[in-house]
């Protein structure tokens, strides 16, 4: 299913706001592969392809997609086959996972995965591995997973490059053909282990935890041994995003992916998005009404000019190479524009640094 189409959106911006706030870093996308109420999986699962085939034609340099476990609202569960069909049906942008949940699978099958992603597309595949377990208890125990199977994080990620490298005590077959660059999941905690392994670094937090991302980030970069994959540091900083023409309007492309959050701890269930016009927020309890409101503030929303303000905010407080958005919305034309905003803030970045 084909990705809604902005008219010359991208060009207006770039021409028309040249003199104002741009991005000066690379900004690629997270696709979680959210459904919309009334979407069956083949949709939803077909969109992500055909927006990693228009974001490649906006320039972005990366699209990643997701794991998640019987979540009712999120098709993407299975991230190898997901990357596959993406990367077939583009030519140029990298395709990432972000991530492979480590346990989740054994790490000589995470690592087949990768060799024979990146057998089939070198040189364009990129991989995050994260230590989040089973949504619920049930979805653990399908996935044979015990609660302190996070403990064992690190080992499994040293098993899995060790694979790869074609250092561990069987020969993986594919071989690995090329070093796909590794990056570790976190919210910080496990920044100085992947400074160790010398692999890059994704930090996910509130668009607010700004000083403890620098700190994490920092931290990582003092630490940093350089790898096969990695001959620096590389941080990146995941964030969500909405841009519409108005305040009000980007709030409404950001509530329902922060309404369904925040009602799946009530009810154990992350919904399929609805619309804004939907969602009637006087019907909440003020409980809900707060989770809402501190959800919302740590999106970056708004106009395009303030979005970038404040994503070249955060990239000059943290310090990092990269950002990794985040946009699930009900409202495709929204995410499409969103989309388009993003990737001419990163032209006009371009153009500035010339």
């Amino acid at each position: 299913m084909d990705e809604p189409t902005v008219t010359g959106a991208s060009d207006a911006w770039q021409t028309g706001h040249m003199s104002a706030a741009v991005i000066t870093v690379p900004v690629a996308v997270l696709d979680r592969a959210n459904q919309r109420v009334g979407e069956d999986a083949t949709d939803t699962l077909h969109r992500v392809v055909s927006r990693a085939e228009r974001l490649e034609s906006l320039g972005l340099p990366r699209i990643w997609v997701a794991e998640h476990h019987a979540v009712p609202g999120i098709a993407g569960s299975a991230p190898a086959v997901l990357m596959a069909a993406v990367a077939s049906a583009t030519s140029r942008i990298r395709v990432g996972a972000g991530g492979f949940m480590v346990p989740s699978r054994p790490p000589l099958v995470t690592a087949e995965h990768i060799s024979t992603l990146e057998a089939m597309h070198p040189g364009r595949i990129d991989v995050g591995l994260g230590n989040s377990l089973g949504f619920t208890a049930a979805v653990r125990r399908a996935l044979r997973q015990e609660i302190d199977d996070r403990g064992d994080f690190e080992r499994d990620v040293r098993e899995v490059r060790d694979y790869l490298a074609g250092t561990a005590s069987i020969t993986m077959q594919p071989r690995a053909v090329g070093s796909t660059p590794l990056f570790v999941l976190t919210g910080g905690g496990r920044a100085p282990f992947a400074a160790e392994q010398g692999m890059g670094l994704v930090l996910g937090g509130p668009a607010g935890a700004t000083d403890a991302m620098a700190q994490a980030a920092a931290a990582y970069r003092h630490g940093f041994r350089p790898s096969a994959a990695h001959s620096v540091p590389y941080v990146i900083l995941s964030v969500q995003v909405a841009v519409a023409g108005s305040e009000s309007a980007a709030r409404a492309l950001a509530l329902p992916e922060i309404w369904s959050l925040v009602m799946s701890r009530s009810t154990g269930v992350f919904d399929p998005l609805r619309s804004a016009s939907a969602l009637d927020e006087n019907a909440l309890s003020d409980r809900e009404r707060s989770r809402i409101e501190r959800g919302l503030t740590g999106v970056v929303y708004g106009t395009r000019d303030h979005v970038a303000r404040r994503l070249q905010s955060l990239v000059e407080r943290t310090g990092v190479d990269e950002l990794m958005v985040t946009n699930a919305m009900w409202d495709l034309d929204g995410r499409a524009e969103t989309d388009a905003a993003l990737a001419a803030m990163t032209r006009a970045g371009d153009e500035r640094r010339r």
